[in-house]
């Protein structure tokens, strides 16, 4: 049973499962699956304060805060019961476009060559992790909800916002990863 959890499930499988969460939550709770708002949960919480934006009753939203512990602790659970020793496999034409920009440790998920503590503290670094986190961040909240809450909850209720939104996170995404990021990964 743990090879078969180690493995990566076909789209047929994981696919479904993803897409009949949307149905789940809204016929077991009326509730709108997403991630991004979590952080407003806790901070609504933990810090009550006469802040409008966090004024509200979370206590209605907290099974979204079980849900991302239950994200949280399946990963530790994962990562402690069930690690994959196997160095990352990536494509052989990408390893060698990597390679030129200096990125050739595919040990974690994330290139440990430019996201380590040493990298924060370079121009580099500072731009991939502090900026790009920012705008992440920002993004989420100027689009109302995360890819997760837009792309498919928000698609799966032809929600006309979730759509723009969405050609927008893929269309930043392919200006981001074709445009942007070799230009920061040379600098």
């Amino acid at each position: 049973m743990i090879e078969f959890i180690k493995q990566p499930w076909p789209w047929y499988v994981a696919g479904p499962l993803i897409g009949l969460t949307v149905p789940l939550l809204l016929i077991l709770g009326n509730k709108s699956f997403g991630i991004s708002s979590s952080l407003r949960h806790i901070c609504a919480a933990c810090m009550p304060a006469n802040i409008p934006f966090f004024k509200y009753d979370w206590k209605k939203e907290v099974w979204n805060l079980f849900f991302v512990t239950g994200i949280f602790v399946g990963g530790v659970v994962a990562v402690h019961l069930v690690p994959n020793t196997d160095p990352i496999v990536i494509n052989p034409d990408l390893a060698e476009e990597l390679g030129g920009y200096g990125i050739n440790n595919y040990t974690n998920l994330v290139p440990i060559d430019i996201m380590n503590w040493e990298t924060l503290f370079t121009l580099k670094g500072f731009i991939l992790m502090v900026i790009g986190g920012f705008f992440v961040g920002f993004g989420t909240r100027y689009a109302g909800g995360c890819t997760s809450g837009h792309a498919i909850m928000g698609l799966s209720n032809l929600q006309w916002p979730s759509l723009v939104a969405t050609i927008s996170f893929m269309v930043g995404g392919f200006i981001m990863a074709n445009l942007i990021l070799p230009f920061i990964l040379s600098l």
